[in-house]
């Protein structure tokens, strides 16, 4: 039994663990291979997501997948524990726990902690921002100050409390302010304090926000924070941070809040390490990211150090090189593991960056790696919002994109969303309650009406309209008689609609107009009983295009199928079946197999 451990359930560890787990089912060698993955967390968490939650954009839980959803139905082992030491001779990890860890082969993909660079009472006085529990302090951190302060009767220390810092103007730093910015006149609503009496600062020791970014692309970033309230500080290094201060250069801020996010390093842990790696604790890799000194560890994300062909720098420690590495890596290991197969370089092309401003702006520096563009704003949010999506796919599946949206475009509170409040779904669904009971009593008696037509001549067709070499003149006289003047349907629908009926209709005609009377009558009383309501809703809406495309359709047909559309959110749960019957269908639905190992199903 070969055995893989992957060290960190980060961006690369997961990704890599589910990559080989499917290269090695594939290859059909999953008894002789066993795949673990260590972390400390029993979930995955979206780093590049922190700052929403530390903000009060999105609710805590909206940034973590447990790995037991992650790798439901696969080979992967998922070992609780914090590592605390490496053994490359005798390929051993030992963690925390005490427990000790053998591999054949090694992956290290342990992420990064802040790096505070020496700078007195960074680490003891300063909120770091770069874990799940790093967030939701923050965001309790923010709520107390707000708290506190609307009662401070000592003007110091109301100033101290409503004074916020943000050390570091990369990337996580414009993402925190912006997110901050954004969220304190909701806060100063909430505890009736004026926005005149909030100060927010970001400070940088370079002459300049987002060094990464084009320097039109700085300038409406600084703009945008400018308009809303922040002050920038760039230019003078922080030289302390104390429990109620911060120095920045010679000059002084009172202040009870220092959110740090002025730079990474690796893991502590690893500085101990006998193989190669740099002061930053990123390990020295070769072209294959396997380690200088140690063939059999391979290294992902933002641990490797490792400079591309033709390029002058590292690869950088972003979300797309930890993307990027785990594909690589996971092919090198299937190569080491079978013995078939060529090594692959290591060699990305890097497609740009974006930062958010807030949940309602964003920039965006993207293109191929020779030639790249700025996009500006709403282009900006879109890109980043399917740039998520396509990771979440990859991550979790449907059950992940349906909660991501959720969270980000339709439980959305204050219009904190790059499309406004346009998709918040503000009204409860027992508004929807009248409107479901009158359309299942229209359809149950629109079916109960013709059902007696259907019992005395099951032949005579009248619900919809067959072509007319494929039925009398009598039966169409009848439609149009009995539904009144047709809505008109275009041209190329109405050929498509008679090829159709000619082909898969004229055939079974009586049995199908048959099932569509009965439809009706289920749908009707589905609506009226609240059981099943959403997929009731959509059959509606489909039976109405099919009478319409039939060219059967009086205009009574339109008001049935937006009504039909409405219904689709569901509104069975209100005063129906559907309060008892969803989360018992939901429950049996997550069992079965295919469906947790597809994340085919919602929470």
């Amino acid at each position: 039994m070969k055995k893989i451990v992957i060290l960190g359930g980060g961006y690369g560890g997961l990704l890599t663990a589910k990559k080989i787990a499917k290269k090695v089912k594939k290859a059909k060698i999953t008894d002789s291979v066993s795949i673990t993955l260590i972390d400390k967390n029993p979930y995955h968490t979206m780093l590049t997501e922190l700052h929403e939650v530390a903000a009060g954009r999105v609710d805590e839980e909206s940034i973590k997948i447990d790995f037991d959803k992650v790798f439901a139905k696969r080979k992967v082992d998922v070992v609780l524990d914090e590592i605390i030491a490496v053994d490359f001779e005798e390929q051993t990890l030992k963690g925390q726990t005490g427990k000790e860890y053998q591999y054949d082969y090694l992956v290290i993909g342990a992420g990064c902690q802040p790096a505070c660079f020496g700078i007195d009472g960074a680490r003891e006085n300063a909120l770091p921002l770069w874990a799940y529990e790093h967030a939701v302090n923050v965001k309790n951190h923010i709520l107390d100050m707000f708290r506190s302060a609307a009662s401070e009767l000592d003007p110091l220390e109301r100033e101290k409390k409503l004074t916020f810092f943000v050390a570091g103007a990369g990337f996580t730093g414009i993402e925190m302010i912006g997110e901050l910015a954004e969220w304190v006149p909701i806060l100063c609503r909430k505890f009736n304090i004026p926005r005149k009496d909030v100060k927010l600062y970001v400070s940088d020791m370079m002459n300049k926000i987002l060094p990464n970014l084009p320097q039109k692309l700085i300038i409406k970033a600084e703009v945008r924070l400018i308009k809303m309230g922040v002050e920038i500080l760039t230019g003078n290094p922080i030289t302390e941070v104390g429990s109620d201060f911060i120095l920045i250069g010679n000059t002084k801020y009172n202040t009870r809040t220092v959110i740090w996010t002025c730079g990474v390093e690796g893991k502590e842990f690893i500085k101990d390490f006998s193989i190669e790696h740099n002061i930053r604790k990123r390990i020295a890799t070769n072209s294959f990211l396997q380690s200088k000194d140690k063939s059999n560890v391979y290294v992902v994300g933002d641990n490797i150090l490792y400079i591309p062909e033709g390029e002058t720098t590292p690869v950088p420690q972003m979300v797309e090189n930890a993307e990027h590495s785990s594909a690589t890596v996971a092919n090198n290991l299937m190569v080491a593991l079978t013995g078939n197969g060529e090594m692959e370089d290591y060699n990305p092309k890097f497609h740009g960056m974006m930062v958010c401003i807030g949940g309602r702006y964003g920039l965006a520096y993207l293109g191929t790696h020779k030639k790249k563009m700025a996009y500006p704003r709403f282009i900006a949010m879109l890109a980043k919002h399917m740039i998520n999506l396509i990771y979440f796919i990859q991550v979790a599946g449907w059950n992940k994109c349906y909660s991501y949206m959720m969270h980000e475009f339709f439980h959305i509170d204050n219009n904190r969303s790059f499309v406004g409040g346009y998709f918040g779904k503000r009204s409860p669904n027992f508004w929807m309650l009248p409107l479901r009971m009158f359309v299942g009593i229209k359809w149950l008696l629109s079916g109960i009406e013709k059902l007696p037509q259907i019992i005395e001549d099951p032949s005579k067709i009248f619900l919809f309209q067959l072509p007319t070499d494929a039925v009398t003149a009598a039966s169409d006289a009848a439609a149009v008689s009995t539904y009144g003047e047709a809505l008109k349907v275009p041209e190329f629908i109405a050929n498509i609609s008679d090829w159709a009926l000619k082909i898969f209709i004229a055939p079974i005609a009586p049995f199908f107009q048959g099932g569509m009377v009965v439809a009706e009558i289920i749908i009707g009383l589905c609506f009226i009983g609240g059981f099943l309501s959403a997929p009731a809703a959509v059959v509606s809406a489909i039976m109405c295009v099919m009478i319409y495309v039939s060219g059967s359709a009086a205009p009574e047909i339109l008001w049935y199928f937006f009504a039909a559309i409405a219904l689709i959110a569901g509104s069975g749960s209100t005063f129906g079946m559907d309060y008892y019957i969803l989360p018992w269908f939901k429950k049996l639905w997550k069992k079965i197999p295919f469906v947790k190992k597809w994340y085919l199903y919602n929470d």
